[in-house]
């Protein structure tokens, strides 16, 4: 099971993406919602590096 969870607190989004799902259709889905969050984050970030008056973001790794 993929578990995501987005929460929305004082004008910040905070997103969460776990779990693992290699069952079904050979594991393609969690590909895909990796592929989906890791194409969201590098989007984000080079708009940040283009903007960085207007934009910032930290992405933390655990």
């Amino acid at each position: 099971m993929i578990r995501i969870t987005a929460r929305l607190s004082d004008g910040v989004t905070r997103l969460t993406v776990e779990g693992h799902e290699g069952h079904l259709e050979g594991g393609r889905v969690c590909a895909a919602v990796s592929a989906i969050t890791q194409t969201a984050l590098l989007g984000l970030e080079q708009v940040a590096q283009q903007h960085p008056d207007l934009v910032s973001i930290d992405i933390q790794e655990e």
